[in-house]
C-alpha cells in the first residue's frame, strides 16, 4: 500500500518535499537529544583515578604526652583529629583530674571512631580509626610473663 502512495506522491511531485521536511525534523531532534543528555559511557582516554603506591604512603606519627594539667586534653584530642597515635601518661595527675582527662579523651575517641587502650595503669594509647591496635601480646604477657620459662 505504501508503494502506491509513494508513486502518487512522486507523480504529484510531493515526495521530494516530504523527504526533505522529514529529514530536517529528524536532524533537529538528534541535535536536541545530544544537548539534553550527557553520555553515560565515557571514553577510555580519560585519566584514571589517582593510584597511590603502598610503599610511599605517609608514615604514622606517634605523640607521647605526659599532661600536667587538665587543659592539655585539647591538644591531645587535636592530635587525634589529625590522625596521630597518642600515648598518654597520666600518672603525674591527681586521681580525679586523670579521670576527667580520660573521660574527655574517651568521648573524643568514640566520636572519631578511634580506639582507646590501657597499656598499663595510668598509661593509655589513643589511636585514630585508620590504626588498629593489637592487644594479643598484652594479654599474653599478663598471663605468662615476659618469658614462659621463668614461672
Amino acid at each position: 500500500m505504501s508503494s502506491i502512495l509513494n508513486k502518487m506522491m512522486g507523480l504529484l511531485k510531493l515526495e521530494d518535499e516530504y523527504d526533505e521536511f522529514d529529514e530536517d525534523i529528524e536532524a533537529e531532534e538528534m541535535e536536541e537529544s545530544e544537548e539534553e543528555f550527557e553520555p553515560i559511557v565515557h571514553s577510555s582516554s580519560r585519566k584514571p583515578g589517582k593510584v597511590v603506591s603502598i610503599h610511599t604512603a605517609a608514615t604514622a606519627k606517634v605523640v607521647i604526652v605526659k599532661p600536667s594539667t587538665y587543659d592539655e586534653v585539647v591538644d591531645i584530642c587535636d592530635n587525634l583529629k589529625n590522625r596521630k597515635i597518642i600515648v598518654v601518661n597520666s600518672t603525674a595527675l591527681e586521681q580525679k583530674t586523670a579521670q576527667r582527662l580520660l573521660d574527655f579523651i574517651s568521648g573524643a575517641t568514640y566520636a572519631l571512631a578511634g580506639s582507646l587502650e590501657e597499656v598499663e595503669r595510668g598509661i593509655y594509647i589513643v589511636s585514630p580509626s585508620n590504626v588498629e591496635v593489637d592487644t594479643t601480646l598484652k594479654s599474653e604477657l599478663s598471663s605468662k610473663g615476659l618469658f614462659a620459662w621463668t614461672k
